[in-house]
């Protein structure tokens, strides 16, 4: 089992300020919502040191290309979808603030990002579609083009039959 995320500096402040007033451990515990022993560590490490802050380092390399480049990047390939590497990497690096390598771009542009789940209402849309085509011949069914379900904001398959959606 991981660790859980640090604490705020708010809440060890918190911490620190309801031991100081005289709060068990428990009740501070329950108070800014962590464990007993989160308590008991804070409130030992301000005695001791006449500190809070957590020294916790983030794990491995910051990512070169961040959320907001990744967006301009996926911006690039929607404009062209037949570009390279080479010539998004070069297409990104024209902003002078930018230096990043070619495996960097196909790196970020092959990052697996999770899509939402299901909901109840999308599962009972695709049952009632299902019901409602459970008749159809082989026939009918070749002529369906299905939609790509992986996407985001697509909450269910979409069918196209003879020019018009069905489901």
């Amino acid at each position: 089992m991981g660790k859980a995320a640090d604490l705020s500096e708010f809440d060890r402040g918190r911490i620190v300020m309801a031991r100081r007033l005289g709060t068990s451990i428990t009740e501070t515990a329950r108070l800014v919502g962590c464990s007993r022993s989160a308590v008991v560590s804070i409130h030992a490490k301000w005695i001791n040191d006449g500190d809070t802050s957590s020294r916790r380092q983030s794990v491995g390399r910051p990512r070169v290309i961040k959320e907001k480049g990744r967006r301009r990047l996926s911006r690039f390939v929607k404009q062209n979808r037949r570009q390279t590497v080479a010539q998004l990497t070069a297409q990104y690096n024209a902003d002078p603030s930018a230096s990043v390598s070619e495996h960097t771009v196909q790196r970020t542009l092959l990052y697996k990002r999770t899509v939402p789940l299901l909901t109840k209402r999308h599962r009972q849309l695709r049952l009632q579609c299902a019901r409602e085509h459970r008749d159809w011949t082989m026939a009918e069914w070749k002529r369906v083009a299905w939609s790509d379900e992986s996407r985001p904001g697509s909450f269910i398959t979409s069918m196209v039959v003879s020019g018009y959606a069905v489901c």
